[in-house]
């Protein structure tokens, strides 16, 4: 089958070719199996089938394993001869040793090229989801990401976020008039949350230069699809951040993508290894969001392939859209597991050569159960399949060859540098800046007179100028008694006590009359 990526052997003595259909690769898949049971050996030839049929992969790195895939696999490897017997048993003729053209990703931008997105393309169903918020909390991020837009203050990176969350706080009695209630708990609630995200290396996700999402759909000069490793080791120690970023690829990938309806075959497969924790306490709105972007994103040549131990992990609107799988062995040691494998053998086109629920249990390391969409899409019948041996190296690689792939990657230096341009924690200092400007200066100024004063001739009164007469009055030789004593009673007669006595003496006068 040319047209098809080649899984291993089947049927009687493992002679008959199972192959996964290209034209049918974007109708999406599962990888399932208990740990040890070779799920990782799987998603490596997947990735290196899809690779050298000029398929572009994306795919993360939970152990370190999978970096092998930048390095051919060896004669002198520990491996080599089970390998050769298993691929003569399995009619795997044209096996040869090669790497891929990989290229390595990190987060951190440690062991790959750092993977940045903006705070604004996260958006707030995501980033809530990410800081485990409530919905009053929620609330408040909806309510910053509505005014980032309406008031011009671009959102690139945490300081972005943090900086209006300040501002949101600082302008909540205003702000709860036309958004609604805003308080100072929600704000300082979120705000702790982010605090957390940075502790777990979130301030390296957001910023710029943004991925470009053509950097993950890139071909090689041979024809081979590129295949992104994304070092998820270290990312492991934050599931949540692990998960939500993926999820929002998926998510940018399926809204950026024209629409293609059923190619030749995929424009890119995606690979979600531990999917568990994408669906772990995950609310209605997100789970509902997966499953509409696994059912429209196929349209758009995207394969999502999801990896995890138990097939129970995924929602069963979502695993009903699975329709390439691969299932190692489930371990049943209790009654729940019980029922989780015979479900799964449920799930398959039944053979009658053999019993799925006890296929699933017995097949043993480096041998699945799988059923691959064959013509008009229908499932096909359930195999033992024993998978064939990788042709990249299998294993991790050394510190130097990490160096050496990074050097030559066609991406090197593109990403490297972080750009910090003029955003909302700027725009928002700026302002503060001003405001206090602006306020010492009116603190400097000198006040402004009275309205009375400055409208009106400020009254002073100024000295009395004394008389002649007066001044020699006053500085006369003293009186003799009776002058004195006539003085004394005229001036009470002309005080208030005075006047009174008159007014008193005057109405008597008139009333006698």
């Amino acid at each position: 089958m040319e047209n098809g990526v080649f899984l291993g052997g089947a049927g009687e003595g493992y002679a008959e070719k199972q192959y996964l259909a290209l034209n049918y690769a974007n109708r999406h898949g599962l990888v399932a199996g208990a740990t040890g049971t070779g799920k990782t050996v799987t998603l490596q030839i997947l990735a290196e089938g899809f690779s050298a049929a000029g398929v572009p992969v994306f795919l993360s790195d939970v152990k370190g394993d999978l970096a092998g895939l930048a390095r051919p696999g060896s004669e002198t490897a520990k491996l080599h001869a089970p390998f050769m017997e298993r691929n003569a048993r399995i009619g795997f003729d044209d096996f040869t040793y090669q790497g891929f053209p990989a290229v390595f990703w990190d987060l951190c931008g440690v062991q790959g090229h750092p993977v940045r997105t903006t705070v604004a393309e996260m958006g707030p169903l995501l980033l809530a989801r990410l800081l485990e918020l409530t919905e009053a909390q929620e609330g408040v991020l909806n309510i910053a990401f509505r005014l980032s837009d309406e008031q011009g203050l671009p959102l690139l990176d945490l300081k972005d976020l943090q900086a209006l969350l300040v501002w949101v706080g600082e302008n909540r009695e205003e702000l709860s008039l036309r958004y609604g209630n805003i308080s100072t708990a929600s704000v300082g609630a979120v705000q702790r949350r982010l605090l957390v995200l940075e502790n777990q290396g979130g301030t390296q996700l957001f910023g710029e230069p943004a991925l470009e999402l053509a950097d993950l759909m890139r071909t090689g000069t041979d024809g081979r699809g590129q295949v992104n490793i994304l070092a998820a080791d270290r990312l492991m120690g934050a599931p949540r951040l692990y998960a939500t970023f993926l999820l929002w690829l998926l998510s940018e990938l399926f809204e950026d993508l024209p629409e293609v309806g059923d190619p030749e075959k995929p424009k890119l497969v995606f690979f979600f290894d531990e999917a568990h924790l994408l669906f772990d306490d995950a609310p209605k709105a997100l789970v509902d969001k997966v499953e509409q972007v696994a059912r429209l994103i196929r349209s758009k040549g995207v394969g999502v392939y999801f990896v995890t131990q138990d097939p129970d992990d995924i929602p069963e609107g979502i695993l009903g859209q699975l329709g390439n799988r691969v299932q190692h062995a489930l371990r049943a040691f209790t009654a729940r597991d019980r029922k989780a494998l015979r479900q799964a053998a449920e799930t398959y086109r039944p053979n009658p050569a053999f019993d799925t629920e006890t296929a699933i249990r017995e097949v043993g390391t480096g041998e699945a159960v799988t059923s691959m969409l064959q013509k008009k899409g229908v499932p096909g019948i359930v195999q033992r399949t024993l998978i064939r041996p990788p042709s990249s190296q299998l294993g991790p690689i050394t510190e130097a060859e990490r160096k050496d792939t990074l050097a030559a990657s066609p991406l090197a230096g593109k990403y490297d540098m972080t750009v910090d341009r003029h955003s909302a924690y700027e725009m928002l200092k700026a302002r503060a800046s001003a405001a206090a400007e602006a306020a010492e200066t009116a603190e400097q100024r000198p006040a402004e007179p009275d309205r009375e004063h400055s409208h009106a001739r400020r009254y002073e009164p100024s000295p009395r100028r004394e008389s002649p007469r007066s001044r020699s009055t006053r500085y006369s030789a003293p009186q003799s008694m009776g002058e004195a004593l006539g003085q004394a009673v005229l001036k009470e007669l002309s005080g208030t006590t005075g006047k009174r006595l008159v007014r008193g003496i005057l109405g008597s006068l008139f009333k006698a009359r």
